[in-house]
């Protein structure tokens, strides 16, 4: 079988047969690959602690009919050893994993984009440098964009005239005039524009100075915009940090 080098991310596994698993990975090249590893689930096993969910790994496979074969892993970064033992960490960050799964669609198209900023908003979680929900709210917001879905926080999204604007609605792409605006939209503060758009340019010294009310309001607006879009909100998202003290609580 012909064999190939890619860097990944693990997305997800799911058990095979006795020993062995099935990795749905984010490669840099190749896009979402779906590969069998071999054994992985054996103690004596040489790569499979590096196949789990939120590892990012230098991989060979050998290409398949259906599945390929995972034949060396390297440990590129563990970042689940900064996640999984934090809550809101661990459950933002299997947010950003389904994300991705559902964003990138095609298997074997390359998704380098989706694949460097999956990365870097794993990395910046497990290193706790800021807030979870606030790296997830800029990746759910970087990843539409990605994909095409790029919401206006400036500009009417309908007609193209200057803001600022007063309105949001999903379905018309993010801020409306007065003229375009369809009923029932949103009327977020300026502030939470403000926020929102930082968090899709990465302008994070604007993102970090938002207050409580408004990180909410962002989150809310977010959501809204993702779960239009995508027809079905993610399996995960419920299961997100509510605790006091997470700007999400309230």
């Amino acid at each position: 079988m012909p064999l190939y080098r890619d860097q990944a991310i693990v997305l997800r596994t799911q058990k095979l047969g006795e020993a062995d698993r099935i990795a749905t990975l984010l490669t840099r090249a190749n896009g979402k690959v779906r590969a069998v590893a071999k054994g992985v689930r054996r103690t004596s096993s040489r790569f499979g602690a590096r196949l789990e969910p939120f590892s990012h790994v230098d991989l060979q496979l050998a290409t398949g009919r259906t599945l390929d074969v995972v034949t060396q892993a390297e440990s590129i970064s563990a970042y689940g050893e900064g996640i999984v033992n934090d809550y809101a960490r661990y459950t933002a960050g299997t947010v950003l994993l389904e994300t991705a799964d559902r964003l990138v669609v095609e298997e074997k198209e390359p998704a380098t984009q989706h694949h460097l900023l999956l990365a870097g908003a794993l990395r910046v979680l497990s290193t706790g440098e800021r807030e979870p929900a606030l790296v997830l709210d800029s990746f759910l917001l970087r990843s539409l964009a990605i994909s095409g879905y790029a919401p206006s926080f400036d500009d009417c999204a309908r007609c193209g005239e200057p803001g600022p604007h007063r309105a949001f609605n999903p379905a018309a792409g993010g801020m409306v005039c007065t003229t375009c605006r369809p009923p029932a939209s949103a009327m977020p503060s300026p502030a939470t524009v403000a926020h929102l758009a930082a968090l899709l340019t990465g302008d994070w010294p604007t993102a970090l100075q938002a207050d409580p009310r408004t990180r909410r309001e962002s989150t809310g607006l977010i959501a809204a915009f993702f779960t239009y879009h995508q027809e079905n909100q993610l399996r995960s998202l419920p299961h997100l940090d509510l605790t006091p003290g997470s700007h999400l609580a309230g």
